[in-house]
């Protein structure tokens, strides 16, 4: 039986639903805005948070005089079949992928409530074994001459956190031997998929090599493969993770070569049948998966670690706690691995 089919006949009854913007400014230098979509049935209530980027598209959602009516009795199979159907944008998104942002957020929720409803919890209806979370935490360096603070002032804190980071061309041999002697990190994210955007790095030859040369027994994700960087990263095959160009099986089926390593962003894949067809083809693949987050704010974040928890616990998953994306994170925050937090019913990661 395929994961989804597991949740597809749970019956859910949605009588209201409602919306709350949250906002926040995170390390990565810019205000972050969510929606969380609030479903309510019964005496249960189920959540989930639309992690669209643009600020823009929240304000719309959140100032439409009237959202399409989702309110009925369902299966999640059903619900999920309406969402799909519908327009959930009351004006063209900024970005096309957010559309499978915001059908996550909808989905989200409700599954999280179809399961309160039911008293049951998603591990349990998956008849899976919900794991402590390694977790990483993803930041980009500072600016020189204070570039390593962001890691350095992290580490002081923390002493055992691991790094996802961003190499950029103006890392110096320094950084590059001062991160390495720290062994704190575990994957390089070239942003090697992205065009027109802030974070673009370049495909250069000589940047990949000198980036590899001094940090290379980590995840390589998303490389810009010209003939020329493919050649560099054939030593490195097994190590080439893939995630912005992941929102289907049919991206991974498309990849230039068999990967090790996918990241499987729940958002980012959208639908809850598309996520659970991509975690069972991984699993039958023998693909190694991590997870991503996206900056939430909400109980996004808690599903995402959830889901972490369940099929890919071990991998360099990008979901530390909010608090580590911060600009200066808070004492006392959860170390990795993260405990086991699942809720007794629903999707809910306490």
């Amino acid at each position: 039986m395929s994961t989804f089919a597991r949740i597809a006949d749970l019956p859910v009854e949605i009588e209201a639903v409602s919306l709350e913007g949250l906002g926040e400014d995170v390390s990565a230098g810019f205000h972050r805005q969510t929606t969380v979509i609030s479903m309510a049935g019964g005496d249960q209530v189920g959540l989930g948070e639309d992690v669209t980027y643009d600020g823009e598209d929240h304000d719309a959602l959140q100032a439409w005089p009237e959202l399409p009516d989702l309110t009925g009795s369902f299966t999640i199979e059903s619900f999920c079949d309406l969402v799909e159907s519908v327009d959930l944008f009351p004006a063209e998104p900024v970005r096309e992928v957010s559309r499978r942002y915001r059908t996550w957020a909808f989905e989200s929720a409700a599954l999280d409530l179809a399961l309160r409803q039911s008293g049951a919890s998603l591990h349990g209806r998956l008849a899976m074994e919900p794991h402590p979370v390694n977790f990483v935490c993803s930041i980009r360096l500072g600016d020189p001459p204070d570039q390593l603070a962001p890691v350095e002032s992290r580490l002081a804190a923390y002493p055992h956190l691991r790094f996802k980071l961003d190499p950029t061309p103006e890392w110096s041999d320094e950084v590059l031997e001062r991160l390495h002697e720290t062994g704190a990190v575990d994957s390089l994210d070239f942003k090697g998929l992205y065009e027109g955007t802030e974070v673009d790095t370049p495909a250069d030859p000589e940047f990949y090599a000198r980036v590899l040369a001094a940090i290379h027994d980590v995840w390589i994700e998303d490389p810009k493969l010209t003939p020329e960087i493919d050649e560099i990263l054939l030593p490195y095959r097994d190590r080439v993770s893939w995630d912005a160009n992941i929102h289907s099986v049919a991206d991974i089926d498309a990849l230039p070569f068999p990967p090790a390593m996918v990241n499987i962003k729940p958002s980012r894949l959208g639908p809850l049948r598309d996520l659970f067809h991509a975690y069972d083809t991984c699993r039958a693949r023998g693909i190694g998966m991590y997870g991503g987050g996206q900056f939430e704010l909400g109980p996004g974040r808690g599903q995402i670690q959830y889901l972490a928890s369940l099929f890919h616990p071990y991998g360099p998953n990008d979901v530390a706690p909010t608090g580590y994306n911060e600009p200066e994170p808070p004492a006392g925050l959860p170390e990795s691995p993260l405990p086991v937090q699942a809720s007794e019913t629903g999707f809910r990661w306490e």
